[in-house]
């Protein structure tokens, strides 16, 4: 194999990798070993065909396709480790020459890692966080838990209420025909939340069990589903059950039982010292993200479409495990949302570049202050990884091998630049 590197404009370069004829036929070899045996011609038992009479009957290019793709990923992964250019992106690949008897020619169009030039990044201005805990925010908690602790109770001496639960059976139609979707039973939907279409739990204030209720909406224009969008529905709706939360009292006894103080005042006092704790996190977090957004602002980078394209396509591999984790398919969740691929990864582009940039800004502020985790600072790390699998750390570090171990270093090394930038900022 034969490499040529030609450096482009806007951080690409071109890859132009000659594999040998010789090659190229015993990877052809190798795509008729796997296809023999479902080919048939007459005259030959299956699986018996000779090479040459499947290349006489249907040319010698037949295995062609087969052995390219073969040769392609194998020989792209050589010219990386020959190359000594820091590749970004997935290769943009084209085959320039592929006939039997010649050398197998490809290309690939690929990003390279940006230069960046770094401006102000010690010393940046960034707002000041507010940290203080108020009461109302100490009583918003409060609030929480006595919700979570409330209890449900039937509901028949009055009409339902915003907050209460009503329990109902509905049906939809859009020009006295049922449409797909709109159909439940025993559905619990709790009114004032706001989760079916506007105007539609309004119409249910005042209803008790036993109703049987018509419900008037209009789908918004932009719903998800277009076959529905701007048409007005009557939902048609039996009423089987109305239920109230019923709220425990703040009290000491509340306290008790919903923590281990004895006194309401004293659990409120631990409540406003957790909130001050969050708060103080939350302020760290913010200031970090602004110095870095500063930083990123103050530096000049050019970042190659192609890099952009991988960094989506990465988000959208790990959108799609996430969604999978949780029981749903891609094609469930655009059809649930009305998104497309093509719209999901549009919109993922500006986060994509954000991300990138991230990166190399802090990779190159580390690189500058040679910051680099030390040693006890790894094993630090490994250990509390360790922990989380449940492992050895020694069997750990077996397992992640060199790579991941000097990727988990450059990732330390990049923390430690939020940090150094962080703390070097001005609160203003």
């Amino acid at each position: 194999m034969s490499l040529q590197v030609e450096k482009l404009e806007k951080n690409m370069a071109k890859l132009t990798i000659e594999v040998s004829a010789e090659d190229l036929d015993k990877a052809m070899q190798n795509a008729y070993q796997k296809a023999k045996g479902r080919i048939s011609i007459p005259g030959f038992r299956k699986g018996k065909v000779p090479r040459k009479v499947i290349e006489q009957m249907y040319g010698k290019g037949i295995f062609l396709e087969d052995a390219a793709n073969a040769l392609i990923p194998e020989h792209y992964r050589k010219a990386l480790s020959e190359c000594d250019l820091e590749i970004v992106s997935q290769p943009e690949i084209n085959v320039t020459q592929a006939e039997p008897g010649k050398a197998f020619i490809f290309t690939a169009d690929v990003a390279v890692k940006p230069e960046v030039t770094l401006g102000e990044y010690k010393g940046v201005e960034v707002p000041k966080a507010e940290t203080e805990v108020t009461e109302e925010e100490v009583e918003a908690e409060v609030k929480k838990e006595q919700e979570k602790n409330s209890r449900t109770v039937t509901v028949e001496d009055r009409g339902a209420e915003n907050g209460d639960v009503v329990t109902i059976d509905f049906e939809g139609f859009v020009d006295d025909v049922p449409f797909d979707g709109g159909k439940d039973t025993e559905y619990p939907l709790t009114l004032g939340s706001n989760t079916f279409i506007p105007g539609f739990e309004d119409q249910l204030v005042g209803v008790k069990a036993g109703d049987h209720v018509e419900v008037k909406v209009t789908f918004p224009e932009e719903y998800q589903a277009p076959d529905l969008a701007g048409k007005e529905a009557v939902f048609k709706c039996d009423v089987k059950k109305v239920e109230a939360k019923e709220l425990p009292e703040l009290d000491d006894d509340f306290a008790q039982d919903v923590s281990e103080f004895d006194t309401l005042a004293e659990y409120k006092e631990d409540l406003k010292k957790k909130l001050a704790e969050r708060k103080e996190k939350e302020a760290l977090r913010a200031k970090e993200d602004a110095a870095v957004d500063k930083v990123i602002e103050n530096a000049q980078m050019d970042i190659p479409e192609a890099m952009i394209r991988t960094q989506v396509s990465q988000m959208a591999d790990d959108f799609s495990r996430r969604m999978q984790a949780q029981g749903l398919s891609m094609e469930q969740y655009f059809q649930f949302t009305g998104l497309t691929m093509d719209k999901m990864m549009e919109d993922m582009k500006p986060q994509a570049l954000k991300r990138i940039q991230t990166r190399l800004v802090l990779e190159k502020i580390a690189e500058t202050e040679n910051i680099q985790p030390s040693e006890e600072e790894v094993d630090a790390e490994i250990a509390k990884m360790a922990e989380a699998y449940k492992m050895e750390a020694d069997k750990l570090k077996e397992v992640l091998g060199e790579n991941q171990l000097e990727q988990m270093k450059k990732d330390m090394a990049v923390q430690k630049a939020v940090t150094l930038v962080a703390e070097a900022a001005k609160e203003v």
